[in-house]
């Protein structure tokens, strides 16, 4: 039932976006979830951000929260709620260019980022894909092209600026608010709107570049040789391999990343890939780092990635995961199979440093399906190496309910994660599905009313929901 309507701030008029309007399209959706939220508000300010907030608590309708919209899970957006969508606070500022320590706004695009930073030969490992957005990746966890030389992103936050669910804002770091910090980096999806970071860059103007097209041997030990290789590489080497059934066999398409400034350093630390598989392509460049997360990777999110994924981190693969891994490729599902290298620098941090624990595995594994093939064919594709995974990551998660956020925070991590979110979102506002695994349903929708008195949003009363 609608009730009476709030009045859009005067900060943001001019920047909701509600169906009819030309922007909305572009706006609803993620990269691989369509939605139909009643409104987009698009704050430019922290300001903003805080008149936002405020406006859409007024409405009574789901909240999400969105920086990029690249989220398997698809709850950056919802039906029938109010999306408040950061893309339009996106500066990127170098605060100490000695230091490296550079101040990033939430809605920034890592393509935006890196190509900002290159002028002062500094880059942050940021995922792996241009059009990820800066917020969601950073407060989950951030696992980029130079994750065992640099650590995940996470690691390299030095400060936070919050919006809290009652409009305060809060700035977080090692002294101040060391609890709402240490929840930021690995679990901010119930923390609040984190609007900025403060994070300090690696010196580095070129990376080595070796791109590969193995054959995956049907037993597995392409895919457990690969993992042996990585988990004892020199640091600088990072590694992600896609693994795809083409035909009755499967191949596996590898990008190996170094952290050097010349191939005579790069080249040795890759040569050892060329000898886990028949090699059907090769190639090994010197290339600028934002090459790895071009402009060119920008692009609207309308949904046009559906999907269904899980995730699994693992110490060592031995032969029976690997040969689970392949049979998930092969198999029926024909689900397809993203392997990352973890460990380096990762593992130099506490399990308690910050809300991302899993410090001593070495591998992610990541399995997808897509239509038709559902949730169905990706569990029994996940069943034997998902039962020998020892965590998960919550960035690579599409299904999230309480069984997710027990592998993704296990134990006492878990245990801090929930107290944090209830002291710092006691009304739930941002309460994350992984809590309640009652995401906004499709076809749930709500209504942003027309007053023909001021022409502004009313509300309806449904409960708040969603974030990120």
């Amino acid at each position: 039932m609608t009730t009476a309507m709030a009045r859009v701030p005067n900060s943001l008029t001019g920047q909701i976006v509600t169906p009819g309007d030309r922007r909305y399209a572009q706006l609803r959706s993620t990269y691989t979830t369509s939605a139909s939220p009643a409104a987009v508000l698009l704050p430019k300010t922290t300001a903003q951000v805080i008149d936002a907030l405020r406006y859409a608590r007024e409405q009574r309708l789901p909240i999400a929260v969105r920086s990029g919209g690249h989220g398997f899970s698809g709850a950056s957006s919802n039906n029938g709620g109010v999306v408040i969508d950061l893309s339009m606070l996106n500066r990127v500022q170098v605060l100490d260019e000695r230091a490296g320590l550079v101040r990033v706004e939430a809605g920034a695009r890592w393509a935006n980022v890196a190509k900002a930073l290159a002028p002062y030969d500094l880059v942050i490992s940021s995922g792996d894909h241009g059009n990820v957005g800066v917020g969601g990746l950073a407060t989950g966890g951030g696992v980029g092209w130079l994750v065992r030389a640099h650590g995940l992103t996470i690691d390299r936050v030095r400060a936070v600026e919050v919006v809290l669910a009652d409009g305060t804002l809060v700035r977080a770091d090692a002294e101040h608010e060391p609890e709402l910090f240490w929840l930021v980096r690995g679990a901010g999806a119930g923390a609040g709107i984190v609007v900025a970071f403060e994070i300090e860059a690696a010196e580095q103007r070129n990376v080595g570049v070796a791109q590969l097209v193995v054959e995956a041997h049907p037993d597995g030990r392409t895919i457990r040789e690969w993992a042996a290789y990585l988990s004892q590489a020199p640091r600088e080497l990072s590694a992600a391999a896609v693994l795809y059934a083409e035909g009755r066999s499967a191949l596996m398409s590898i990008t190996a990343v170094v952290a050097a400034e010349s191939l005579r350093r790069a080249r040795p630390a890759v040569e050892p890939l060329l000898a886990i598989g028949k090699v059907l392509e090769h190639r090994t460049d010197l290339l600028p780092y934002p090459t790895l997360v071009p402009t060119a990777h920008l692009h609207p999110n309308v949904g046009q990635q559906r999907g269904t994924t899980t995730n699994g981190l693992f110490t060592g693969l031995d032969d029976a995961v690997a040969r689970a891994v392949m049979r998930a490729v092969t198999g029926p599902g024909r689900a397809v199979i993203q392997l990352r290298s973890m460990g380096g620098a990762v593992n130099d941090v506490a399990p308690d440093a910050t809300a991302y624990s899993h410090r001593h595995q070495d591998t992610l594994v990541i399995a997808s399906v897509f239509p038709p093939q559902g949730g169905a064919a990706l569990d029994a594709a996940w069943r034997a190496p998902g039962a020998r995974a020892d965590g998960a990551y919550v960035n690579f998660e599409s299904r999230p309910n309480p069984a997710a956020f027990a592998r993704i925070y296990p134990g006492e991590t878990g245990a801090r994660v929930r107290r944090l979110w209830k002291r710092y979102d006691p009304d739930g506002v941002f309460r994350p599905a992984l809590l309640t695994g009652q995401p906004t349903r499709p076809g749930q929708q709500g209504r942003v009313g027309q007053s023909s008195r001021s022409g502004q949003p009313g509300r309806s009363g449904q409960p708040h929901r969603r974030r990120r």
